[in-house]
């Protein structure tokens, strides 16, 4: 473990400004969001991209649309026309978004008909035969999604909005369809097809381009899901890899943009930067939610945010279930509501009642760096104002990029610090990284006996493995889609 991780940490009196809440790995990790999975953000990625020739740019993925059975025919998986997707960057450490990227999807429904019998009936099929690649308008195709992607700087509502085109000039962006099946995508495979639609763009301010993939993927979040939830019945001191992942036949949705990181930096060349996603809803639509739970607030203005993500599992494992809607409503500047959370957090306790393990030492101070701060160090910001967000050091001559088949899946615990808690790679095994974290391996005396966390040096586990062998070398990096007809 690197010695940046045994530094003593913030001191007990910051505490109060700071949150106990963090969100990332969310499959449906609150009350609400369950009643509108469409805006349900299930996991978010930021880092260094390690395709060999991208130094100097960084990719970052939100993923939307939990549990997305592959053969869910006809209607598949099209976004939320009514819905704003965002991906926010700090770039000062004032928790205050300074640069975002906005989506806004389009669906078009081409309502193909067939002539049965001299009468012409609408068909009640996704498609009608082969779907060729990214063409305006694939005749076969009987619902048709585009996206416009915008830059906000400043607030993410009411900033300076700025249109991102294609480097060809286009402002509508085009959407693959989901992985229908083989004989929906020949000649070729679904992979081919879907590459197709990566496209090169243009940003204001700088003649170098990015890229952007919106479309569907595996999800590549990796988990032992339904026996962590059945009161943790797992070996958490068994194999790393004695376990099922629970996602293996799972898709998502994947909003993935790669710019260069100078685009990202701020007017004082901070390199390192934060980084979280939200889903908005209109403020006039009706949302309801079980009279059990608390009902979201709204936002000032037109929309109200509806999900948050940026650092993994805490909104699922940490934050109480009373306060899941708020969290998903709320911004990184206010996270001081939910302090209690990180300062006494109940899954240690949890841990110990199961299996025995010493929960570590109150208050949690230990946690505040991991996922409020950034470790000084590695991926702190000078004058931070604590705020949940995923966190980058960009400048890869301080932490170089470690390529694929070089990462170590536990990153900066197994020694790895261009990887989580150093921004987040799709190999980076956040689950055993969290769980471990959870019971004190930060504690300078852990696993010493009699100190603050006697369980800390434990290898506690999910038994779901998984490194970036799982994942590809280059840009978009998530995996096919799983065929909605496999057989």
């Amino acid at each position: 473990m690197s010695n940046m991780f045994k530094q003593p940490l913030l001191a007990a009196s910051m505490l109060v400004l700071m949150s106990g809440a963090a969100n990332g790995s969310s499959h449906r990790e609150a009350p609400f969001i369950t009643e509108v999975p469409k805006v349900d953000a299930t996991d978010f990625y930021m880092f260094n991209s390690y395709e060999p020739g991208r130094d100097g740019y960084v990719t970052i993925v939100a993923n939307y649309q939990p549990f997305q059975t592959p053969y869910g025919g006809p209607n598949y998986f099209q976004m939320d026309p009514d819905a704003l997707y965002q991906v926010h960057i700090d770039n000062n450490g004032d928790a205050r978004e300074d640069i975002t990227f906005s989506f806004k999807f389009e669906n078009v429904l081409r309502d193909i008909q067939l002539d049965i019998g001299g009468v012409l009936v609408s068909v009640p099929l996704y498609n009608v035969g082969s779907i060729p690649g990214s063409q305006p308008s694939a005749p076969t195709l009987n619902v048709e999604e585009t996206y416009s992607l915008d830059v906000i700087y400043g607030d993410q509502y009411f900033g300076q909005s700025l249109p991102i085109q294609s480097e060809t000039g286009e402002t509508r962006l085009r959407k693959p369809a989901d992985n229908v099946g083989a004989l929906s995508y020949s000649p070729g495979t679904y992979e081919e097809y879907a590459r197709t639609f990566i496209t090169n763009i243009r940003l204001p301010g700088t003649t170098e381009l990015g890229r952007v993939f919106v479309g569907q993927r595996k999800d590549p979040f990796v988990v032992n899901l339904g026996e962590a939830f059945d009161l943790l019945n797992l070996n958490p001191l068994g194999p790393v890899n004695g376990k099922q992942d629970s996602l293996a036949d799972d898709n998502c949705t994947s909003l993935i943009i790669e710019v260069p990181a100078s685009f990202l930096r701020g007017a004082k060349g901070q390199s390192i930067v934060g980084g979280w996603t939200t889903a908005s809803l209109p403020r006039g639509r009706v949302l309801r939610t079980q009279p059990s739970f608390e009902r979201p607030a709204t936002e000032i203005g037109a929309w109200t945010q509806a999900s948050r993500l940026g650092m993994p599992l805490v909104n699922e494992l940490v934050v109480g279930l009373r306060d899941k809607n708020k969290f998903n409503n709320s911004r990184p500047r206010d996270d001081g509501q939910f302090l209690v959370y990180v300062t006494n957090p109940t899954l240690p306790a949890i841990i110990q009642s199961r299996f025995g393990v010493g929960a570590p030492c109150l208050p949690r101070n230990d946690l505040v760096a991991a996922f409020l701060t950034g470790v000084n160090g590695l991926n702190r910001p000078a004058g931070v104002v604590p705020g949940e967000m995923l966190r980058l050091q960009t400048n890869t001559s301080i932490i170089p990029v470690r390529p694929r088949g070089m990462q170590s899946e536990l990153g900066v615990l197994g020694g790895d610090l261009s990887g989580f808690p150093n921004g987040r790679r799709p190999g980076d095994d956040v689950v055993d990284i969290s769980l471990r974290v959870v019971m004190g391996v930060l504690f300078p005396d852990a696993g010493q006996p009699g100190g603050c966390a006697p369980g800390g040096l434990l290898p506690l586990t999910d038994g779901a493995f998984h490194n970036d062998q799982n994942y590809d070398g280059m840009f978009p990096y998530l995996r096919t889609p799983i065929s909605a007809s496999p057989q």
